[in-house]
């Protein structure tokens, strides 16, 4: 209706005065336009121009106004006129109706929040709301100019003008002077640029800084002076190239590397919000993460397991367990926060979805797609209907903690008792037609099951039947199937008399294990669900009660707008149980009408449940339903079963029997036993509606499901069946994507030397910084792709470079002419990041714990973490002397030592850390128990060296990876003296830990 009045509006302001002023004679012109007409009376006036335009001018027109060089939203307020014709979201007021007005809504912080700065008082927004009420008076005044056209946003010509959207190039390495230096050719894309500005680079740094470097950069921990040793006696050719192949081929590389990736996927073994419950299972993506960087897994590879593991047709399996790890990868999209309980689920949904594209899109894309839930992208060529085409993606898809240990070997359980079962019926049939029996009629549905009908199992077909598992089998049994029944003594054959989903006895007894659950609200995540969930297609609530048809024992769950941190009563009513004895079970969802929902079945434990259809009504339409339903007579059914026992019961016995035995060593082969990690299931296809300036309570057009329209064109994605998510990966992974490539290498180089070559590591975009060496970008892109994407050949190259290995030690002229060593004219010290120093530590105290995978260990708590949420248990203060990557990331309390040393908080895609020099980091170096203790014994181990020299060398070696200075071996001498005492021994170990060498490469 609004939007009615406003074209309404546009027409009638066109038209003669005479014409107008008949029209409110008649009544026929809008309230809103009669008002715009008329002369408003003075007091009126007085009010507006004495309470309201002060307000306008003083809290909008900066951002709403003819005069403002950025308009926000299409809306100027700064005339009548303009105010009633709204912006981008519509009409904006409706003079005489301030309840109805967007304007009041958005000043009242009910859908947007205006102004940003600070909701206006109370008072103030009275005084709007009376100003509307009383019609909107304004005096006749001419419009205020425009002071500039707004720019149209041309995607197409966003996407031409910037370098991030134009295809790679494969660059020649250009020529240089010294040919002498460059040891491969990424070193004469750098040493061109420093001889175009008349510099030199820096010389080599010595082999023990650069073997230090290796270690901390590969494997994030310090060569203990055995190996360091080992280097300096290794004087044949090639020991650099040896030692660097070795550091890849260490398991501690996927330790070191896995950390950085999980700061992409902004990784958490909690939800935070107000209880910090448990993300389930979180550490087996971590672990996944671990083992894939170990495999050197290709990048295209690891970015298809993450968009769609669970949907590759041959998923990798591990080489050792022979689980499924592809399906794994689906769980970064579910590391995200989760509010317990919103009130406002739809919000929360739309909340959820933007933060996982804007982590998918910066991780994979160097990206900000997220900048345009609410408009076409101020800056980048991605428009608000690339953003939500990708929402898409997501609506069309659950979440699930899939059995993965079991997935691949139970499926292949599944289709060979399909293919039985498929056999024995086939069998059963050619039985009956020999003996001229005929399948009686099923009778129909009745009218009033008919009118309320959502969903019938007996005509769902093949795209339609999705499970979580197996137990359901390959499809709902349809009105006349055969099926093998085994409930008595011995099996028979019966006949499906109507169309229903049941689940097979024979997968009864299936466990998860290893589901390490510290603390979790959800009830939800209580019932056993892993591999044991039918789920029904999406639909819309159009009525009060959703009522299923049921026999059996389980429960419903009714998942509205994918919302499954249900804690508390506030949405208990998406949840029911099913009674054994139960024929019918009703959910009340009356406050959800408008929301899409599927529902989700799960028998009870060694329990069978059927369902047969779902409809939806108000109380009376589902009751009448349920009624109808009883009511329908099986007589016929039940008369040929007689039949069929007097005519060929003997050969039903027969084949009963032989095809319980033919389905025995199948059913033994069954994996009952795995663990659980979260994980993608693919839901019904959808496209997803564009919420008006990214407002979930105004959906407007659907927008197909695509990839970005800058790369792959406008036309909708051809999807096969599904969500669509392996065409996604396609899209990302395809060659002629020039972003997915150089994202990477751009990681890759800047993980490395510390700056990226576009230093804006998640945003390529125009708000982030220009590659300081474009060409020297699309040469490592191209390289990458030629080596098979693969992540460590890309480091083994970047490491052996001379580039790598130049010396941090400065040239005062080159500082002058390129203060920001935008050039690379030196390698500049690189601090440690809080892991890696604290896995030093543990290192040179001898207290590293090399055990690789499992459950995190808890968080130590301090004193000073406190808070709803709070462990019940604390980790120890040592961590158990594990990296600090098994160490739980508890979005509420996350290690004071670790924030102190810029580990991000994990809340979108971090590529860049914070490198930040405050007096926190020295006095935790100073102070902190767990310094201290692994100062002590680090001091414990020097004593076995009996002479004090020894023992000095020792420890700067162990720290340093370098002997003492003369002058540091005096001041060493001179601080111990003659004090043997581990206590003085435990202060000199504690002051070399708080230089800054230890944690800085050189």
């Amino acid at each position: 209706m609004l939007r009615s009045h406003s074209c309404v509006n546009k027409i009638l302001l066109r038209l003669p005065g005479l014409v107008v002023l008949s029209l409110i004679a008649v009544g026929s012109l809008p309230l809103s336009l009669q008002a715009e007409t008329a002369d408003f009376p003075s007091e009126q006036l007085e009010f507006f121009e004495k309470q309201v335009r002060p307000l306008l001018s003083e809290h909008c027109y900066e951002c709403h106004s003819a005069g403002t060089d950025s308009l926000q939203a299409g809306l100027m307020i700064d005339s009548r006129s303009a105010l009633i014709e709204g912006g981008d979201s519509g009409e904006s007021i409706i003079p005489g109706d301030a309840e109805g007005s967007l304007f009041m809504e958005a000043v009242r912080w009910e859908s947007y929040e205006m102004p940003p700065k600070g909701k206006l008082p109370e008072p103030q927004i009275e005084t709007l709301s009376k100003w509307i009420d009383m019609g909107a008076p304004w005096p006749k005044e001419a419009a205020p100019e425009v002071r500039a056209e707004r720019k149209k946003f041309v995607l197409e010509e966003r996407a031409q003008e910037h370098w991030a959207w134009q295809p790679i190039d494969d660059p020649a390495p250009p020529s240089v002077n010294d040919e002498t230096w460059p040891r491969a050719d990424l070193d004469r894309f750098v040493l061109a640029k420093l001889e175009d500005n008349e510099l030199t680079p820096a010389a080599d740094a010595d082999r023990l800084a650069v073997m230090r470097r290796l270690y901390q950069d590969i494997i994030g921990l310090p060569p203990t002076p055995e190996q360091t040793h080992q280097f300096i006696n290794d004087t044949v050719p090639g020991s650099l190239e040896r030692l660097v192949n070795t550091l890849l081929e260490s398991p501690h590389y996927g330790e070191r590397w896995g950390r950085h990736w999980l700061d992409l996927v902004r990784y958490a073994e909690s939800r935070g919000h107000e209880f910090d419950d448990d993300a389930i299972n979180a550490f087996q993506y971590r672990d996944y993460v671990i083992r894939a960087f170990n495999a050197d897994v290709p990048h295209d590879q690891l970015v298809r397991e993450h968009i769609a593991g669970d949907l590759l047709d041959q998923p990798r399996i591990n080489p050792e367990d022979g689980f499924d790890e592809s399906i794994l990868g689906t769980g970064f999209w579910f590391l995200g926060e989760w509010v317990h309980s919103p009130v406002d689920i739809l919000k929360d949904e739309s909340d959820r979805f933007d933060n996982m594209v804007d982590v998918m899109s910066k991780t994979f894309l160097g990206v900000t797609v997220a900048c345009a839930r609410c408009h076409d992208h101020k800056f980048d060529a991605i428009s608000t209907a690339d953003y939500y085409s990708l929402t898409g993606f997501l609506q069309s898809s659950d979440y699930r903690q899939v059995r993965f240990d079991s997935i691949v070997a139970n499926r292949q359980v599944a289709e060979q008792l399909a293919a039985v079962d498929h056999d024995y019926r086939q069998q059963v049939r050619s039985l009956l037609a020999k003996q001229r029996l005929t399948l009686p009629e099923t009778p129909p549905l009745p009218e009033a099951v008919a009118n309320a009908l959502v969903l019938d199992f007996n005509d769902v077909n093949a795209n339609q039947f999705l499970q979580d598992g197996y137990i359901f089998g390959d499809r709902p049994h349809q009105a006349g199937d055969p099926f093998l029944s085994t409930s008595g003594e011995k099996p028979s054959i019966d006949f499906a008399s109507r169309g229903y989903a049941v689940n097979d006895p024979a997968w009864n007894g299936l466990k998860a294990v290893g589901q390490y659950v510290t603390q979790s609200r959800s009830k939800v995540a209580r019932l056993p669900r892993s591999g044991r969930t039918l789920r029904t297609p999406s639909f819309e609530v159009t009525g009060e009660i959703v009522g299923c048809s049921v026999s059996g024992a389980g429960h419903v769950v009714a998942c509205v707008d994918s919302h499954r941190l249900v804690a508390g009563p506030l949405h208990s009513e998406t949840i029911a149980s099913i009674k054994k004895d139960a024929s019918f079970v009703e959910l009340n969802l009356t406050r959800y009408k408008g929301h899409r929902i599927h529902l989700e079945f799960t028998p009870a434990k060694d329990a069978q449940l059927e369902v047969a259809f779902v409809v939806q009504g108000s109380p009376a339409e589902v009751a009448k339903a349920k009624a109808a339903a009883a009511e329908v007579s099986y007589e016929k059914w039940e008369a040929f079963g007689a039949e069929v026992d007097d005519q060929c019961g003997d050969q039903l016995a027969e084949l009963a029997t032989s095809w319980k035995e033919a389905r025995a060593p199948i059913e033994a082969a069954i994996v009952k036993k795995s663990r659980t990690a979260m994980a993608m299931l693919d839901g019904t296809g959808e496209d997803a509606h564009v919420y008006i300036r990214g407002n979930s309570a105004m959906p407007g057009d659907v927008e197909p499901r695509h990839f970005l329209t800058a790369i792959a064109g406008r036309e909708p994605m051809k999807i096969a069946s599904g969500s669509g998510r392996l065409e996604l990966a396609d899209n990302i992974n395809d060659p002629a994507n020039p972003l997915t490539s150089r994202v990477i290498v751009n990681r890759i180089w800047h993980y490395l030397m510390g700056r990226g070559i576009v230093p804006t590591t998640d945003d390529f975009g125009v708000l982030g910084q220009r590659p300081t060496h474009p060409e020297l970008l699309d040469h490592l892109a191209t390289q990458f792709l030629a080596d098979g994407r693969s992540i460590k050949s890309m480091i083994r190259h970047i490491v052996l470079s001379r580039t790598y290995q130049m010396s941090s030690q400065v040239d005062a002229d080159a500082v002058q002419a390129d203060p920001l060593n935008l050039l690379w004219h030196h390698r500049p010290p690189k601090r440690l990041e809080g892991e890696a120093i604290r896995d030093s530590l543990l290192a040179i105290g001898g207290n590293l714990n090399e055990t690789l995978y499992g459950p995190s260990v808890p968080v130590h708590l301090t004193s000073f973490m406190n808070g709803r949420g709070r462990p019940k248990k604390s980790g120890p203060l040592d961590g158990e002397g594990r990296r600090s990557i098994y160490v739980s990331i508890r979005r509420n309390f996350l290690s004071p030592f670790m924030l102190t040393f810029d580990t991000p908080v994990p809340f979108s895609t971090m590529g860049r850390r914070n490198v930040s020099n405050v007096p926190a980091q020295a006095l935790i170096l100073m102070n902190d128990p767990f310094v201290v203790a692994q100062a002590s014994d680090w001091a414990e181990r020097a004593m076995e060296h009996e002479e004090l020299t020894d023992r000095i060398e020792w420890m700067y070696v162990s720290a340093f990876a370098r002997k003492p200075t003369v002058a540091e071996f005096d001041v060493a001498m001179e601080f111990v003296g003659s004090d043997s005492s581990v206590d003085r021994w435990a202060a000199f170990a504690h002051a070399l830990i708080n230089t800054k060498e230890f944690i800085f490469l050189r």
